[in-house]
C-alpha cells in the first residue's frame, strides 16, 4: 500500500528563507510539475468529496484557483475564486487579514454563490489560518455553508489549522511539516 501523504510530502520542495529570512517557503510546483504525483494528488481530493453533495468548489488566490479548479471540473460542479483585492471587475466583497509575513485582502463576486450552497474551500497550504479564515468569513456573509476546509500542506506549529477547528471548520490536509 502506498503512502500518499508521504509521496506528495517528497514532490514538495522547500525553500529556505524566502521570502524573507527565517521562512520555510512549500513549493507545490515540483508537486504540480510530475502529472503522475499531481493525478494522484487531485484523486485523493476526489475520492474525499466524490460523495459530498457539493455545489461549489472556492479557491483561495493563487494556487487555490490550480486545485480548486480542477476539483470542481472532475466533480462536475462550478469554481468560485477567491481573488487577491483589486483583480475582481464586478461587484465584490472583502476581508483583510494577517499572513506569517505581512497583511492581505482578499474578495469574492457578491454573485459568486448563493445562501445554501454547500462550499468546499481549498488552498495549497495552511499556515496562520488568515487566508482560509478570510475565504471562510466572505463565503458565509454569502449564506454559503462551508462543508470543509481542504489543503495540501499544512505547518500545524503555525497555528492555522487549529485556529480553523476552532472556528468549527474542519480541515482536510493532504501532509504536514513541522516547524516554519
Amino acid at each position: 500500500m502506498i503512502d500518499t501523504s508521504e509521496l506528495i510530502k517528497k514532490h514538495i520542495r522547500t525553500v529556505p528563507d524566502w521570502p524573507q529570512v527565517g521562512i520555510q517557503f512549500r513549493d507545490i510546483t515540483t508537486l504540480l510539475q510530475d502529472p503522475k504525483i499531481f493525478r494522484i494528488l487531485m484523486d485523493v481530493f476526489l475520492a474525499r468529496y466524490a460523495d459530498q453533495k457539493l455545489d461549489l468548489v472556492a479557491g483561495m488566490d493563487a494556487r487555490g484557483f490550480i486545485l480548486g479548479s480542477v476539483l470542481a471540473y472532475e466533480l462536475n460542479i462550478g469554481f468560485v475564486p477567491i481573488r487577491k483585492k483589486g483583480k475582481l471587475p464586478f461587484a465584490t466583497l472583502e476581508e483583510s487579514y494577517d499572513l506569517e509575513y505581512g497583511s492581505a485582502t482578499v474578495e469574492i463576486h457578491t454573485d459568486a454563490c448563493k445562501a445554501g450552497d454547500r462550499v468546499l474551500l481549498i488552498d495549497d497550504l495552511m499556515a496562520t489560518g488568515g487566508t482560509m479564515m478570510a475565504g471562510k468569513r466572505l463565503l458565509e456573509r454569502l449564506g454559503a455553508n462551508i462543508v470543509e476546509g481542504a489543503v495540501i500542506v499544512d505547518l500545524p506549529d503555525l497555528g492555522g489549522s487549529k485556529l480553523i477547528e476552532e472556528s468549527g471548520l474542519g480541515l482536510f490536509k493532504v501532509c504536514e511539516f513541522s516547524g516554519h
